[in-house]
């Protein structure tokens, strides 16, 4: 496959670039994202479905020379169109599960035809995802996610642990998102790792920054016992404030997970004023830099990324900052990734 290297890197992207400003096929790419606009059980901030495209519109104004990966752009990136079909589903889906929410918030006893139908979409969503990435992979590129809420990468998540059994998750987050059914929803934004931790055989998840969640979820974690490590954003501040250096607590974060890697980002994992538009900001979290440091120290620790998702990116009406940082983070998480697979070169190697 050919690497995208024949462009102006510093000129202006044109009308016809692809993501990033890059010209280029999907065919000539090494790694593919995959939009989801998708956004049905989300029941407090609205706009995660629209993410992808604004993270496609904000991405041509990046400078592309990256001091850490130099040139991760070389080795090919291309963003496949939303779906249509997708869009659709996630309209008439969402309009159930407003109806199922708004029983809920009023006391009342919700539709169960209506929970029927956002849980059929759910299942339609999953496996039109799975399809998707597993014929991304089997086409010998890396799989990239681009949501949507939360929900969208179970089927993503399926498709790599079946082509890397032993598979880790590395888990970006505020939330543990390990709700049984959250509203009664079976692939809730606030379930997936319920779902993927019961149903896939992952090997372990490794979660950072978590600072909202239940008691009920908190035991779900210890229950998993070495199948789980949590970083709680406290514990992560207390050892910051007595002195502790964050490299080392980015190599004992790194240190439980196994060789093959998948990362799932929840932008709400980060400091709040990085993404206030998200659905569920929680104060607290990640600084930018703390979160690149982690992806660095583990591809130098030589395990191996081998896909990644990037969820909750709800752009404010009449700002493109939330767009404008997830493109940042998009385009940092696709260097490390492919400099774990010695698809760019960074100044680690």
């Amino acid at each position: 496959m050919k690497a995208q290297t024949s462009f102006e890197m510093d000129g202006p992207a044109s009308a016809d670039d692809g993501i990033f400003g890059l010209p280029g096929s999907e065919r000539a790419a090494r790694l593919v994202y995959l939009p989801v606009p998708w956004e049905v059980t989300t029941s407090y901030g609205g706009g995660t479905s629209n993410g992808p495209s604004a993270i496609r519109e904000a991405s041509p104004q990046l400078d592309l020379y990256d001091e850490e990966v130099e040139r991760p752009y070389a080795a090919g990136l291309y963003m496949r169109r939303e779906s249509a079909r997708v869009r659709r589903w996630n309209f008439e889906a969402k309009m159930a599960a407003q109806s199922v929410i708004a029983s809920l918030t009023a006391g009342k006893k919700a539709s169960p035809k209506a929970l029927s139908t956002v849980n059929a979409f759910g299942d339609k969503l999953n496996a039109w995802v799975y399809e998707e990435t597993r014929g991304i992979i089997a086409a010998g590129k890396v799989p990239a996610l681009i949501g949507g809420d939360h929900s969208t990468p179970y089927g993503a998540i399926r498709a790599a642990v079946e082509k890397w059994p032993g598979l880790g998750l590395l888990h970006f987050d505020a939330h543990h998102d390990t709700r049984e059914a959250y509203e009664g929803f079976t692939w809730s934004h606030a379930s997936i790792f319920f779902n993927v931790m019961r149903r896939l055989p992952v090997r372990k998840i490794v979660q950072v920054g978590i600072r909202d969640y239940s008691a009920a979820e908190r035991a779900f974690c210890r229950n998993l016992k070495d199948r789980c490590a949590v970083f709680y954003d406290e514990d992560l501040k207390r050892r910051r404030f007595s002195g502790e250096p964050f490299h080392t607590t980015a190599r004992e974060i790194v240190s439980e997970l196994p060789s093959d890697v998948w990362v799932t980002f929840d932008i709400d994992g980060l400091d709040p004023r990085y993404c206030p538009g998200t659905g569920t900001p929680v104060p607290g979290g990640l600084e930018f830099s703390e979160a690149n440091h982690i992806l660095r120290t583990l591809v130098a620790s030589k395990r191996r990324i081998v896909g990644f998702d990037l969820n909750e990116v709800a752009p404010l009406k009449g700002s493109e900052w939330d767009a404008n940082v997830g493109a940042r983070l998009l385009y940092k998480m696709t260097a490390w990734t492919l400099a774990s697979q010695g698809l760019a070169k960074s100044s680690l190697r």
